[in-house]
């Protein structure tokens, strides 16, 4: 509902103001008690993408048949170091700082990058999604299994 009536006037806000009504009314909803998602079905995952995708279009002003993923990836942010440091091509995310450590750190933009952060740089610069996926499953077999 918020989605809708935030795409009725979106044509009336600045992209700074689209943006703060998307992240007030849709993220933070997507955002409370996500740690509660783990385990979620594949088609109630399928279910919120969609409600994210939505939101990315509405702020972007993009047709619902262009592709959202390379927007959403503008959104995330990369890590950039004050000065060159070794792991510069780490592919290393920024991790925001957070005011509530308890709700703060359950929140998805902050556990996200952290997430993958620590993941080993072979898999952050996998080629392809399916090289991603096969090594990201492998990783965690191994650290489920202790091989």
């Amino acid at each position: 509902l918020h989605l809708r009536n935030t795409a009725k006037i979106r044509s009336f806000l600045n992209h700074k103001d689209a943006e703060t009504l998307i992240h007030a009314f849709i993220t933070s909803h997507l955002d409370y008690c996500n740690s509660l998602f783990i385990g979620l079905s594949k088609k109630s995952r399928r279910k919120l993408q969609h409600i994210q995708n939505a939101a990315a279009r509405v702020l972007t002003n993009t047709k619902k048949s262009d592709h959202i993923t390379p927007l959403i990836k503008d959104y995330l942010l990369f890590y950039t170091p004050a000065r060159a440091l070794r792991s510069s091509a780490a592919f290393l995310l920024d991790v925001p700082h957070v005011l509530r450590k308890n709700t703060g750190e359950a929140a998805f933009c902050f556990y996200a990058p952290k997430l993958w952060n620590t993941l080993p740089l072979d898999i952050r610069t996998a080629a392809s999604i399916s090289i991603f996926k096969k090594k990201l499953k492998t990783y965690h077999f191994n650290l489920a299994f202790k091989l």
